[in-house]
């Protein structure tokens, strides 16, 4: 039963965003410096803005990871050793 109120979460919020990106493809300009210009659609730039963001948490999160990984290796490798020493 769960299955399939999540499929049907997602089946809904899918139609949400795609009804959403239909209403939002007027184009817009990406202005930038030394007078660069873009023409997209109005979605896209909000799809890439998500993505950039979903990317920065991302690398935020995987930095974290990475150092707590690396502190309990060192934790292991200590008692590890303190086993040697004590038996």
């Amino acid at each position: 039963m769960m299955k399939i109120l999540v499929w049907l979460f997602r089946i809904l919020l899918f139609v949400a965003l795609f009804g959403l990106a239909i209403k939002n493809d007027r184009v817009v300009e990406l202005r930038f410096y030394f007078d660069n210009a873009w023409q997209v659609p109005l979605s896209l730039v909000v799809l890439l803005a998500f993505a950039a963001g979903a990317a920065v948490g991302l690398t935020g999160a995987l930095t974290t990871l990475a150092r707590q990984w690396r502190e309990l290796g060192q934790m292991r490798a200590r008692l590890k050793q303190d086993g040697k020493d004590g038996a």
